[in-house]
C-alpha cells in the first residue's frame, strides 16, 4: 500500500500511469475533513502474494520528492480483494479496529492494548475507509493516557480533540461531507452555595484561605464544585460537611445563576441551596478555610460586598424572604430513568400547591 497525502490530482494519474497497475488492485479515495475544511487525497495500491514488489519499487521511490507525505509498500496475504483481507507490516497483521455502533449512526473506538504506531496508522486507515463504505457518520476515538503515544497519528488522519479527563483523551472525526454533527463537549461547570441557618436566624459563614475572596475579610456562605455523579444537594451537603464540619440536610433550591466565560471559557450554573444543620459545633478545614462561623443574617446581608454585587444582593434578599416564609424554593425529588438505564436523576420542583408525589416515581 501506498499512501500519499496532500497531492493534486494530476500527480495521483501520473503515479498510476506509472505503476501499470490493473484497477482491481487499486483503491482511490478523497476525504474531506469539515472540521478543518482540508481535503486529503489517498492511494492505496495492494500487493498481491502472487505478484513482488519489486516491479514498481523504482518507479515509486522515483516520484517520492514530488509528493507531500510517505511512501510505504505493503504485502497483502489475500489472493483477492476483500474489506475483511488482514495485512500486515513488519509481520504485525492489520485488522479493522474494534468498535461499537452508536445510538446516531457512528462508531466509538475504545483502544485498550498497546499498538505499534505505524500499524495504528494503517489500520485506522483501513478503518476509517471501511466505516465510510457502511455509511457511518461520526468516529469517537479513546485513547488511554498510556497510549498517548497514537494521538499524533490520528490527528494527522483528520482526528481532533473533544474532551480529556484524567485518564484518558477522547477524539472525534466525521466521516461525511458536510459539516459534523457531534455533540460539543460540556460547556458548563455546576457549583453550589449553601445557605446553613439555625434556630437563632444566625448562618453559616467561611472566610477562605484562597481565591479572589482571601484576604478581603468577606464572610461568604460554603460554597464548591459538583462532583461527577453528585447531585446537587449532596454536593452542597458533602461542602458544608468538609469546610466547616457541620452535618445538615437539603431543605429547598432557592435560586439558579448561570455566569458565562469563567473557568477555561466555560459557563458556569450556581445553586443556591438552604440545609438544616444537624449539628452546630463548627470544626473548619484548614487548608482552604481561614476561618468559620455562626453569623446573624442581617449582618451577613448588611457587609458591602453583598450590597454592590446584584446577584449576591439578589440572593440575600431570597435567602430573607424565605426566612419570612415569603418565598418557596425548589425541593428535590429522586428518580429512576427507565428510558436512560435505569440512572439515577433528581427532579427539583416548587410544590407550594401541595402535589402529592409518590416516594417512588420511575420515568418512562
Amino acid at each position: 500500500m501506498y499512501t500519499l497525502c496532500n497531492f493534486k490530482l494530476s500527480k495521483t494519474l501520473e503515479l498510476l500511469q506509472l505503476l501499470n497497475l490493473k484497477k482491481s488492485t487499486l483503491s482511490f479515495s478523497t476525504c474531506v475533513n469539515s472540521r478543518l475544511n482540508s481535503r486529503v487525497n489517498i492511494i492505496e495500491v495492494v500487493v498481491y502474494e502472487n505478484v513482488t514488489t519489486s516491479t514498481f519499487t523504482t518507479e515509486i521511490k522515483s516520484l517520492e520528492g514530488s509528493f507531500i507525505g510517505d511512501i510505504r509498500i505493503m504485502a497483502v496475504t489475500a489472493t483477492k480483494p476483500s474489506s475483511s483481507a488482514v495485512e500486515e507490516i513488519s509481520g504485525e497483521q492489520i485488522h479493522i479496529l474494534d468498535a461499537a455502533d452508536d445510538a446516531f449512526g457512528g462508531v466509538v473506538v475504545e483502544m485498550k492494548k498497546p499498538i505499534n504506531a505505524n500499524v495504528f496508522d494503517t489500520s485506522l486507515r483501513k478503518s476509517i475507509s471501511h466505516w465510510r463504505e457502511q455509511g457511518k457518520k461520526g468516529i469517537w476515538l479513546k485513547l488511554p493516557i498510556e497510549l498517548a503515544n497514537l494521538v499524533e497519528t490520528a490527528v494527522k488522519q483528520g482526528f481532533w480533540y473533544h474532551h480529556a479527563e484524567p485518564t484518558y483523551l477522547m477524539l472525534a472525526y466525521w466521516i461525511p461531507e458536510t459539516a459534523h454533527t457531534l455533540p460539543a463537549n460540556a460547556s458548563h461547570t455546576v457549583g453550589i452555595g449553601a445557605l446553613v441557618m439555625n434556630d437563632k436566624r444566625e448562618i453559616l459563614v467561611v472566610q477562605e484561605n484562597n481565591g479572589r475572596f482571601k484576604g478581603t475579610g468577606l464572610w461568604k456562605l460554603p460554597t464548591g464544585t459538583v462532583d461527577t455523579g453528585e447531585d446537587i444537594g449532596e454536593a452542597a451537603i458533602r461542602e458544608v460537611k468538609e469546610e466547616t464540619g457541620i452535618k445538615a440536610e437539603l431543605m429547598e433550591l432557592l435560586a439558579v445563576r448561570q455566569s458565562h466565560n469563567l473557568s477555561f471559557g466555560k459557563s458556569d450554573l450556581f445553586f443556591a441551596c438552604m440545609l438544616r444543620p444537624l449539628s452546630f459545633d463548627i470544626q473548619k478545614q484548614d487548608s482552604e478555610i481561614a476561618a468559620a462561623k455562626w453569623m446573624p443574617f442581617e449582618e451577613y446581608a448588611a457587609q458591602p460586598y453583598m450590597q454592590k454585587n446584584e446577584h449576591f444582593n439578589y440572593i440575600a434578599k431570597i435567602c430573607a424572604a424565605k426566612i419570612e416564609n415569603d418565598y418557596t424554593g425548589f425541593c428535590a425529588l429522586p428518580a429512576t430513568a427507565a428510558s436512560s438505564g435505569r440512572r439515577k436523576s433528581c427532579l427539583y420542583f416548587n410544590n407550594q400547591e401541595g402535589l402529592v408525589v409518590p416516594n417512588d416515581i420511575s420515568s418512562q
